[in-house]
């Protein structure tokens, strides 16, 4: 009995200590990028600087870059953990499962400004800052825009293909508003600029699309 445990005892032990370092560096992948957001978030005007963040998350620059590869790959990491872990992205996710196209566009829209307003000044300092310089975000935005778009043509299609679409509104000319209308920007206008509700911003955007799209 006590052989069986002898030859038994080093393999736990190991899966232990792999554990306990799988652990540690989630834990520090964690920390990381909750320096990134704090420094957006207190500071949206300010470039973020991959020193500033290592020194707030408690750990060096080469560690940064050891954990995501380089500063596209940070902020890519930064900006699919504010979509999937932080803002509820699986919202959008169902509404594009949904069978019905007319539903998809709903829910996608609804799913879409409620991401947006749970971390709305983060998202504000990351679009503001990729304007002025896309590669002070990595490119994240631009790769986060291009993905959106290729959702609409996939949408604007679905309604197509349903006979949703007004006869004369094209596939092309629906996947264009259907991006201008579920974009941050558009969000931000009726959000921030106008003061209005989660709930009232993705009610007029989903009717908008609704009138001058559907049948």
């Amino acid at each position: 009995m006590s052989s069986e445990n002898v030859r038994v005892t080093p393999v736990a032990t190991r899966k232990y200590q792999q554990r306990l370092r799988a652990e540690a560096a989630e834990e520090t992948r964690r920390n990381i990028l909750d320096a990134v957001y704090e420094r957006l978030r207190e500071a949206p005007a300010t470039p973020v600087s991959v020193d500033k963040v290592a020194r707030t998350a408690g750990v060096s620059r080469s560690t940064v870059y050891l954990v995501f590869g380089s500063r596209a790959g940070l902020f890519d990491a930064l900006t699919t953990d504010l979509w999937w872990n932080r803002a509820g992205f699986q919202g959008v996710v169902d509404a594009v499962e949904h069978p019905d196209a007319r539903e998809h566009l709903r829910g996608g829209m609804d799913a879409g400004v409620r991401v947006f307003a749970a971390h709305r000044d983060v998202f504000r300092a990351l679009f503001s800052m990729a304007q002025l310089d896309a590669d002070a975000v990595g490119g994240a935005i631009e790769r986060i825009e291009e993905n959106r778009a290729g959702g609409m043509v996939h949408l604007a299609r679905r309604l197509a293909e349903q006979d949703v679409l007004r006869p004369d509104v094209t596939v092309d000319e629906a996947a264009d508003l259907l991006w201008l209308l579920a974009s941050f920007d558009s969000f931000d206008q009726l959000f921030s600029g106008r003061s209005l509700p989660v709930d009232e911003v993705a009610r007029i955007l989903i009717a908008t699309a609704e009138r001058s799209l559907c049948r």
